[in-house]
């Protein structure tokens, strides 16, 4: 389950997509294939697969127990993750993975990541740790030990943040990578001389310099974040997880915002 779920579900997104209704939400899943179309030589039935199944219209998503997926969108299953977190890698691990790609982070620089605990945040936090930046990421407190067992030196959001970056990195960062919203003047005042920054959460950041991005399916980025897992190079973290029976429930925890990771539908047949 993603935020974006939600507030699909609200009609946020009616202007963005076309529908068809009726709609079944969802875009991430993880399973084990059961049948394959004609010319798929990638995968058998058995094979044990992920997915960032979003397709040109919004229909058929995957709160369900079975849910047909274009090639284009699927990779293997990471060996090294149960059920619950491979179904939780790939919309995060895709957005988070194309965020700090596009930015060009790199070793040597400073990054600032808005919403570092949530599901996308950490996944951007190890990556760009991986790419060698320093890294620091917003959270409420009661996170900041989760930032720091991913190698980021955590701040609180809020009223000053600008100060708390500056007194950390008082020649500014490099990168801003904004996966939160509302914090367009904080990261402008905190970027460095020809730095980057880029939001999944407003668009009003071209206005000044920046890139609104959304994620895209891609096969290939996603084989990429799976082989990072199996390598040790990335872990994800399982929230919650729910049966499909109590989706409001999960739906109004994804809602409340300030989730330390991801939130996972189980759904049996």
């Amino acid at each position: 389950m993603n935020p974006v779920d939600w507030k699909l579900m609200s009609g946020g997104l009616d202007a963005l997509l076309d529908f068809v209704f009726p709609v079944t939400p969802g875009w991430d899943v993880a399973g084990v294939v059961s049948a394959v179309g004609i010319d798929v030589p990638e995968y058998a039935v058995g094979d044990e697969v992920i997915g960032y199944v979003r397709k040109d219209c919004v229909s058929g998503g995957t709160y369900a127990e079975y849910v047909s997926a274009p090639v284009r969108t699927l990779a293997r299953k990471p060996a090294l993750l149960d059920w619950d977190a491979a179904a939780g890698l790939p919309l995060a691990g895709l957005t988070a993975y194309q965020v700090v790609r596009r930015l060009g982070v790199a070793s040597g620089q400073t990054v600032l990541v808005h919403g570092g605990a949530g599901g996308v945040g950490q996944v951007g936090v190890q990556l760009a740790r991986r790419a060698g930046a320093r890294v620091l990421a917003t959270a409420s407190e009661a996170n900041h030990d989760l930032l720091r067992t991913l190698g980021a030196e955590p701040l609180v959001y809020g009223d000053g943040l600008a100060e708390r970056v500056r007194a950390l990195a008082p020649e500014g960062v490099h990168v801003v990578a904004d996966f939160a919203g509302g914090v367009r003047e904080v990261t402008t005042a905190v970027l460095a001389s020809g730095g980057r920054h880029a939001s999944i959460a407003d668009s009003s950041v071209i206005e000044v310099g920046g890139s609104w991005m959304w994620v895209r399916p891609d096969a290939a980025d996603l084989a990429h974040l799976a082989g990072l897992v199996d390598s040790g190079d990335l872990a994800i973290r399982v929230a919650q997880s729910f049966d499909l029976a109590d989706v409001a429930d999960a739906l109004r925890l994804s809602q409340g915002g300030h989730v330390p990771g991801k939130i996972v539908l189980r759904v049996s047949r």
